[in-house]
């Protein structure tokens, strides 16, 4: 079936559903460092999971204005905060990007506190790396000295949303020195994608993954930075080329599905399909902004139409590896299991809403 915006429209509604549904199954039991059972699948969580897929739903709402929708993202957070916040980390901060995107268009009076004294937690108490980058500590693990790609998405998208929002410009120029570090030592000159993370300890690139949905969080990352906020031109620069430079590289390395693979250079490695959601994401939004090669539109949409074609008919998302911690050898990324998740769902939202507008734009041209 040829894509439309109607069948996106109706994908749509069946990926909220799917992701609303969502249940921890017991089949991954990762207990917290404070002894809490961790919970990375369910909706009703407050982890990085469920932040992206909160992040996905905003951004559905502000498409739509579904007022089911924004009644859902709301309560979440309402029985959420009521229940009491998690101990600040990079994984748990990562719920406040939506809350603040959701903020930023409605200013509900009582979520404001919440992200003023969240964000002021985050530059004040986060751990930080030399050269002052965020330590991707989480929920059940202390990373000592190591950077993410992750922790862009997590942290600093909802430093530059909540403070351009708030009129707080030193969040968002925390955000930016946040980008410059990863930069440094995550993206990789010479294939021009990004490695999973950096250790200072020892000083490198861990077993030098070009890990894809690391690298879709980059591309989503950079895209959302400079969408949120009125970042400096010279760091807007710095960044719009380094994601040209990823962008050309991606290209290359896209499968005959559309999809692209768990480590993007290894073709023994399984497509999957959250990145692959990201990337289409990020090739559809850099053309409709004029960013990247003129092949950006023709690679998204092949992108969006894998995207569609791994939507069961519950709307969940299918072969979308599970959360993925620092591997020390490329086989380690090759085993991650496959697994329902939040994140899966969200950024098969994020493709599927702007492959419509895409698709609108071609009719209403017409």
């Amino acid at each position: 079936m040829p894509l439309s915006a109607e069948r996106l429209n109706s994908a749509l509604a069946s990926l909220v559903a799917g992701m609303t549904g969502l249940r921890h199954d017991g089949r991954f039991d990762e207990p917290n460092l404070d002894g809490t059972p961790g919970d990375y699948v369910s909706f009703d969580s407050w982890e990085w999971p469920q932040g992206v897929g909160l992040y996905g739903l905003v951004r559905l709402w502000a498409q739509t204005g579904e007022d089911r929708l924004l009644q859902t993202i709301e309560a979440w957070f309402d029985r959420r905060i009521a229940a009491g916040l998690p101990a600040i980390n990079v994984n748990t901060t990562a719920p406040l990007l939506a809350l603040s995107e959701l903020w930023r268009r409605r200013r509900q009076p009582r979520f404001e506190p919440v992200l003023r004294e969240w964000a002021e937690r985050v530059i004040t108490a986060m751990p930080r790396t030399p050269e002052g980058g965020f330590q991707h500590n989480v929920s059940d693990r202390v990373n000592d000295d190591e950077l993410w790609d992750d922790t862009l998405f997590m942290v600093a998208l909802f430093l530059a949303s909540y403070g351009q929002a708030a009129g707080q410009r030193r969040f968002v120029e925390e955000a930016e020195r946040q980008f410059l570090v990863h930069a440094r030592y995550l993206a990789d000159p010479a294939s021009g994608l990004w490695f999973h993370g950096w250790t200072f300890d020892g000083r490198h690139n861990f077993a030098r993954a070009l890990w894809g949905r690391g690298n879709a969080w980059i591309t989503v990352g950079i895209l959302d930075l400079v969408e949120f906020a009125e970042i400096t031109p010279s760091v807007r620069s710095y960044l719009l080329g380094i994601l040209e430079t990823q962008i050309k590289a991606l290209l290359g390395l896209q499968s005959e599905s559309g999809a692209w693979r768990t480590l993007l250079d290894d073709p023994g490695s399984y497509e999957e399909i959250s990145a692959t959601a990201g990337f289409g994401y990020g090739l559809l939004k850099a053309a409709r902004l004029g960013i990247g090669p003129a092949q950006c539109r023709a690679a998204g949409l092949r992108a969006l139409e894998a995207v569609v074609a791994n939507i069961d008919d519950k709307g969940v998302v299918a072969n979308v590896s599970y959360g993925t911690r620092m591997g020390h050898d490329l086989q380690f990324y090759r085993d991650i299991p496959i697994h329902p998740t939040g994140y899966g769902q969200a950024l098969a939202i994020l493709c599927l809403t702007e492959g419509a507008r895409h698709l609108q734009s071609k009719v209403e041209a017409a």
